[in-house]
């Protein structure tokens, strides 16, 4: 009987690891996302051993068809990936396999559609989704500062539950960060919103990347030639996130906000301070969060409990 191979067999194991330093050093992603990819390209590898019995090499691997593809999302699905997990998962594969063929000067490798998601009513966001949609859009950007950008921008949204015009204008009077925020809302309402370890150090990291700096009085987020960044910049970097990950279409930077809400009144806020974080000028207008977290509650009783 052969021995079955292991991943040290494979010298696609060293590309996979060539392209997680890429990751690392030349796209800035974080050292959790850099993990979950390279996890990822070795399960690949992994798979493709056993599919195609013989060790994986570049030329294997800028081969693939749809038909490997398609056997590999089979085998994660049947190990019990959801739908946004297994658009997340192709994207990374993706991104490994058009690193390989820029490596191997290749062609770009086949396309396979990911897993659609049904439409429902509007939902909350969920932290895991909203995570996937930082990394994804910051991924994709064209510069390792603009990913980071990004990535602050969307992760500022939803962990301090910002108009995505308020986050627009920002300056750098709020540096250095501390643990809260000071944010002027509509009519030039002023209020104070918590500033979380992620959201801080995606910030930081922004503006330690940014070529124009974050000098006091000047807009925080850029665009790309220097300019106040247009907010139709990041729906558009969101819109296309969603899309390659398979998420609704109600999944907007102003969906991130309704999260915010509706997240910390699962978690037991009360509406009063709600509204403050919000920065509503009346209770009517935050009270619509009950509702919705309502529908989210009865979603968990009808799949969870026996009789419903």
């Amino acid at each position: 009987m052969v021995a079955a191979l292991t991943l040290d067999d494979h010298p696609a194991r060293d590309i996979a690891v060539a392209w997680a330093d890429h990751l690392r050093r030349d796209r800035r992603r974080s050292e959790h996302t850099v993990r979950a990819y390279l996890a990822t390209a070795h399960r690949l590898i992994a798979f493709l051993g056993r599919h195609r019995g013989a060790a994986v090499d570049g030329v294997l691997l800028a081969r693939l068809d749809r038909g490997d593809l398609r056997g590999y999302l089979a085998e994660r699905r049947g190990e019990g990936l959801s739908n946004v997990s297994t658009a997340r998962e192709l994207s990374a594969v993706r991104n490994f396999l058009d690193y390989v063929a820029e490596r191997e000067g290749t062609a770009k490798p086949v396309k396979v559609k990911g897993p659609r998601i049904k439409k429902g009513v509007p939902r909350p966001v969920a932290p895991d989704d909203i995570g996937a949609i930082a990394e994804d859009a910051a991924e994709s950007a064209a510069e390792p500062w603009i990913a980071a950008r990004d990535e602050a921008v969307l992760l500022l949204l939803y962990g301090a539950g910002l108009r995505i015009g308020e986050a627009m204008a920002l300056t750098g009077d709020i540096l250095p960060l501390g643990d809260t925020l000071s944010v002027t809302g509509k009519r030039a309402k002023t209020r104070i919103v918590p500033m979380l370890a992620p959201v801080r150090e995606a910030i930081e990291r922004y503006v330690a990347l940014s070529p124009y700096g974050a000098a006091p009085g000047e807009i925080l987020f850029r665009g790309a030639r220097g300019g106040p960044l247009a907010p139709e910049l990041i729906r558009r970097a969101m819109r296309a996130a969603r899309v390659r990950l398979g998420l609704g279409e109600r999944t907007t930077p102003h969906a991130l906000r309704h999260s915010f809400a509706t997240h910390l009144l699962g978690r037991g806020a009360d509406l009063r301070s709600l509204q403050e974080l919000l920065g509503h000028a009346s209770l009517s207008s935050t009270q619509v969060y009950t509702g919705v977290d309502a529908a989210h509650l009865m979603d968990i009783y009808r799949n969870a409990h026996p009789r419903a």
